[in-house]
């Protein structure tokens, strides 16, 4: 979902990576989660304010780490309870979207806990204008090779399922994204038919949105799975690899052997050993 008012200066997403030039100096509502790479991303495309998910809060707080950050910067920064909108959707994020975290600049502008999102984005439009120049330089999110196999499917750590590219199909995708659907839009679950895939399931929240990617992924004949939000730093896929433990699968994750609180670690060696038997 992309939405802009020509009364009001919002521009919502339904992930943070979708920012551009569209939102210099914009409130932007991003439904994706608010970890330190989403508040960098929204300092990098020099909003004026921001607003995400909190993911259920998580590990080490993770979910809301982005309002720390943008905090030093000066950028109000607030994060929507899971409970009350679906991670990933952000019109259902505007319509429903009830504040739960806010940093001292945003309130200061009024934008408090159980505010509606509608009047916390409005207050925030009085917000100063974003700083000048881009935000100090933050390690980009990244891939790395968790698990070589020269006689087959390699597993990858992805920081985000944005970096999923086409040549990771029939692989195994770890990432530190949330599983929830983009925009509710099953086609856009995964950008490659993997072999199997792991998301953070960002608390669950309402409307099991946390977990949303499973079904669709099934339907592709793709394993998918969730780790716990409790168990792992979302937005950190080597945070999912070391300490990951499965919170949901779907049917064809389970049918490879995936069990509630497995360790991620666990669930690809079954997910390999069930490959190579064909």
């Amino acid at each position: 979902m992309e939405q802009q008012t020509q009364t009001s200066p919002i521009f919502a997403l339904d992930s943070v990576t979708q920012v551009d030039e569209r939102c210099v100096g914009l409130v932007l509502i991003a439904a994706s989660h608010g970890g330190v790479y989403s508040g960098y991303l929204a300092a990098r495309g020099r909003v004026r304010a921001a607003i995400f998910n909190d993911a259920g809060i998580g590990l080490d707080e993770a979910g809301i780490g982005g309002l720390d950050y943008l905090e030093k910067l000066g950028i109000p920064a607030a994060a929507v309870y899971h409970s009350s909108c679906r991670i990933g959707d952000a019109r259902d994020m505007v319509d429903r979207g009830l504040i739960g975290h806010a940093n001292a600049p945003a309130r200061q502008l009024g934008c408090v806990p159980g505010l509606k999102l509608r009047d916390c984005a409005a207050r925030m439009v009085a917000a100063m204008a974003p700083p000048d120049g881009p935000p100090p330089p933050l390690a980009e999110e990244t891939r790395i090779l968790l698990r070589d196999n020269a006689a087959g499917p390699k597993v990858w750590g992805l920081d985000s399922a944005s970096l999923v590219l086409p040549e990771d199909a029939g692989q195994i995708v770890v990432t530190g994204s949330h599983g929830g659907l983009m925009g509710g839009n099953p086609a856009l679950a995964i950008k490659a038919d993997v072999l199997a895939a792991v998301f953070n399931d960002a608390g669950t929240g309402i409307d099991r949105a946390g977990v949303g990617r499973l079904p669709a992924l099934n339907a592709r004949g793709i394993a998918g799975v969730t780790v716990s939000h409790l168990s792992a730093r979302i937005g950190d896929a080597r945070s999912a690899w070391e300490t990951g433990r499965l919170s949901f699968a779907n049917q064809k994750a389970a049918a490879m052997g995936a069990q509630r609180d497995m360790p991620v670690r666990e669930f690809c060696e079954r997910v390999l050993a069930a490959h190579q038997k064909g």
